[in-house]
């Protein structure tokens, strides 16, 4: 049966079992909208390229399959850069479809023209320009079949418009249901034997994991590795939720915003065991001082990750959930009791951050709705100082329950992502945490909140400024604060109500507690303005270029001290 290559598209996608695509049509990708419009596919209309993008990461990363977004040619897919940039420094599977100008006029600077396919090659696993329709039938499983496997991340379809008119015979796409998968690596069991042999003997590991344990599914296995071995467990922020927080074996995140004595613990461990992660500067501060003491396994699924930053003493290029299945068995059972008691000691002669017991802070609205919601809500962040608080204080029990922009760090992620989340879990509660700076970024997506009439609830930390870098500028620039102070901050409230979204002020609220949770009982979309002060900082913090052993700090006189974890 002959189709044109718009109608190829969406064929497959149908076939591949994508139900919800997002985008926004142009001239260069009508015939794509065409042959939409004809099919069973529901799609959403973004306001920005970059929100439908970032809609797409919302359903990828909570659940672990590729999602769809398309765009235009030129500046359609110029939007979309940012959304896809951000998805391969998280390992997201993305599929990104973009229409181009006609292969007659490719290279002439037709109007809207952009080299896409190049432009995109840098920050996607893989980026394809059709040249006919026929080699859609071949790219169009690839795609996929890479963007899922090994490790994940967005791949780029860019389509000219002639071929996506051009008709070809399109076979039954039952051929490709069984598509070559990537064999499980056949694990070297002598490695096998000398990691589970050096984990034995260690006196004093500690499991540092990442986002990779989320992407291999492998948070059950991990907590059988831990319960056995009963090692300490640290996080990146990309792991949060891939081993429950509340666990007594959880001593928190790690790195600069991580807690002061989980950064010390990490200088007295002997063997560090990295599960799917990459030792991100984030993380792991000045790398030469990163666990000094320590002998190093690292177990990753990307080869190139190996090495790159730390040296390993041993590693494994595997999935880690295969690989933790092969370790189970040969680790021994160990209370690992002294290490555990200087553990503690640590814990209890470390300065910790303040309570905040005395003033209405974000960190205490932080906790309250994590109480509130519960352990099955998904909650998506922006990037600032909320973003940091909700990786300190939200009590993450389950994998993907928490989205946020690691790696690119993309002020406007919190929005479009928890839509993309709602989209795909309708009957879970989406929770946005952002902040003034950042919701400014995708406002526009409110109204495709508003039409879609999704259970989100935004809850907006508003100091009326860009909150993380006023702190650096006070902290590290002698107070030269330039271009970080809103001087004049929109009623956001109202913008959510202009919308069609309920919009609260909590600052106008008589009993703040009860107006929180009426709120975020609400059904359907919500906004919470909370204001907080301009003043409050991320505490504890490493200074750039600094080794973890040494990190700010501001006491309950709100002095800056520098703690030397290392005393």
């Amino acid at each position: 049966m002959k189709k044109n290559g718009a109608e190829i598209i969406i064929s497959f996608l149908e076939f591949y079992g994508i139900r919800t695509i997002v985008g926004i049509p142009g001239g260069a990708n009508l015939p794509i909208y065409d042959a939409l419009h004809k099919s069973r596919l529901r799609h959403i209309l973004a306001r920005h390229e970059q929100g439908a993008g970032f809609i797409a990461q919302g359903m990828a990363r909570s659940t672990g399959e590729p999602a769809v977004c398309l765009a235009t040619s030129g500046p359609g897919a110029t939007n979309l850069l940012t959304a896809i940039a951000d998805a391969y420094m998280d390992s997201v599977p993305v599929i990104a479809i973009t229409g181009q100008v006609p292969t007659s006029l490719s290279g002439t600077m037709a109007f809207q023209e952009v080299d896409t396919n190049n432009v995109f090659k840098p920050v996607t696993k893989k980026s394809y320009y059709a040249r006919n329709a026929r080699e859609l039938i071949e790219i169009l499983p690839q795609a996929f079949r890479i963007a899922k496997h090994g490790r994940p991340g967005p791949v780029l379809i860019d389509v000219p418009k002639d071929v996506q008119l051009a008709r070809t015979v399109c076979p039954e796409w039952r051929e490709f249901e069984q598509p070559e998968q990537l064999r499980p690596r056949v694990l070297d069991q002598q490695i096998i034997d000398q990691i589970s042999e050096q984990i034995n003997l260690s006196r004093k590991p500690v499991c540092y994991i990442g986002g990779g344990i989320i992407h291999a599914g492998a948070g059950h296995v991990l907590d059988d590795f831990i319960q056995k071995t009963h090692i300490p467990l640290t996080s990146t922020l990309m792991g949060l939720g891939a081993f429950p927080t509340r666990d007594a074996h959880c001593i928190g995140m790690l790195g600069m915003h991580g807690k002061a004595y989980t950064n010390r613990i990490m200088r007295e461990a002997d063997l560090l065991i990295a599960l799917g992660a990459r030792f991100d500067d984030r993380a792991t501060g000045k790398v030469q001082e990163f666990c000094p003491q320590a002998k190093i396994i690292h177990i990753d699924i990307d080869p190139k990750e190996i090495n790159k930053i730390k040296p390993a003493d041993w590693s494994i290029t595997a999935d880690v959930k295969q690989a933790l299945e092969g370790l189970i068995p040969r680790v021994v059972e160990n209370d690992r009791r002294q290490w555990w008691d200087r553990v503690e000691s640590i814990k209890r002669n470390t300065a910790s951050i303040p309570s905040y017991q005395d003033k209405a802070h974000a960190v205490q609205y932080i906790q309250a709705i994590g109480l509130m919601s519960g352990p099955e809500a998904i909650i998506t962040t922006d990037v600032g100082q909320h973003q940091m608080w909700v990786a300190q204080a939200y009590p993450f029990q389950h994998p993907r329950t928490l989205l946020t922009s690691g790696g690119l760090g993309t002020m406007g992620f919190g929005l479009p992502a928890a839509i993309g989340a709602a989209l795909a879990h309708p009957h879970k509660k989406v929770i946005c945490f952002t902040g003034d700076g950042s919701l400014l970024m995708n406002i526009q997506e409110l109204a495709t909140l508003a039409e879609l009439n999704l259970n989100v609830t935004i809850v907006l930390m508003n100091n009326d400024a860009l909150g993380l870098v006023r702190q650096q500028q006070e902290l590290f620039y002698q107070k030269n604060y330039c271009a970080t102070h809103f001087l004049q901050g929109p009623d956001f409230a109202a913008i959510a109500q202009n919308f069609g979204i309920k919009g609260v002020d909590l600052g106008e609220a008589c009993n703040k507690q009860e107006t929180l949770a009426e709120s975020l009982r609400t059904d359907g979309p919500c906004l919470i303005n909370i204001p907080i002060d301009a003043q409050d900082n991320v505490w504890p913090i490493v200074p750039g270029g600094k080794g973890n052993g040494s990190m700010l700090f501001e006491s309950e006189d709100q002095n800056h001290h520098l703690i030397r974890n290392d005393r």
